[in-house]
């Protein structure tokens, strides 16, 4: 096999995926798996979860369906458990799982803000807590949370989302302070549009998502295979150098 396939070889890691049963989560656990990667697939959508058992599975590896509710304290913690129990360790933590509220600040009701933060940024925080102790003592881990292009530049009406994925991307630059030195590596990746189902709930409307697409020097959205492919390469040992980063798959939008 060439050097380069054995740098982005997944062979013999496990993953752990949360919000795995449609868009980016989805994508990400066929192309970790495709890559060599058993999978622990965390979401409450049971149908979902055994679509994407059947998918792994389909291509020749192992995949758990935990299912777990993110937005609550104890479900992170119990998912992290059950990922734990059944593979004994985790050596890639994707947090992809996010929700979120499209309101002017002013029409935000606080049990908004508290189930996005709760989800988005509280969920990201216990499962590397969890599953960081083991990620010590092998002295080797990769955590990819998925942030957005939003945690980094405001948007109008994304107060509560934007908030969450700003606090997750400075999160992942004190896990890299804290964990580095044990060749943990931590990034975030922040997308322009997605056209997931959260994407097309949002920009679905032309009204909303043309204008939108029109700030953006590619002129069109992302794909979720695009972003499953940069989860990828953050998770391999192609990318032991890149620690603490934010990093934008954005058509351009922020380079204006």
């Amino acid at each position: 096999m060439p050097d380069w396939i054995n740098r982005h070889a997944l062979t013999g890691r496990c993953a752990l995926v949360t919000g795995a049963t449609k868009g980016i989560g989805l994508e990400a656990c066929k192309v970790l798996a495709d890559a060599g990667a058993d999978i622990a697939a965390v979401g409450r959508d049971e149908k979902g979860l055994a679509d994407v058992v059947a998918a792994v599975k389909k291509i020749g590896r192992r995949c758990v369906p935990i299912s777990a509710d993110l937005a609550t304290v104890d479900g992170p913690k119990s998912a992290a458990a059950k990922a734990l129990k059944e593979f004994g360790t985790i050596d890639i933590l994707v947090n992809n799982a996010g929700v979120t509220t499209i309101k002017s600040i002013i029409d935000t009701p606080v049990e908004d803000w508290e189930w996005v933060n709760a989800v988005n940024l509280r969920a990201p925080f216990l499962l590397a807590q969890a599953l960081a102790p083991n990620m010590i003592k092998q002295k080797m881990g990769k955590i990819i949370n998925i942030s957005s292009q939003s945690g980094v530049v405001a948007l109008a009406d994304h107060s509560a989302y934007g908030a969450s994925k700003g606090g997750l991307n400075m999160l992942t630059k004190v896990m890299t302070i804290e964990w580095a030195k044990y060749n943990i590596q931590a990034n975030t990746i922040c997308p322009t549009v997605i056209l997931t189902p959260m994407g097309e709930m949002v920009w679905g409307d032309p009204a909303k998502g043309d204008p939108m697409k029109a700030k953006i020097p590619a002129a069109r959205f992302g794909k979720t295979v695009e972003v499953a492919d940069l989860i990828l390469f953050l998770a391999s040992s192609a990318s032991d150098l890149i620690n603490g980063q934010d990093i934008l798959i954005d058509g351009g939008f922020t380079a204006q």
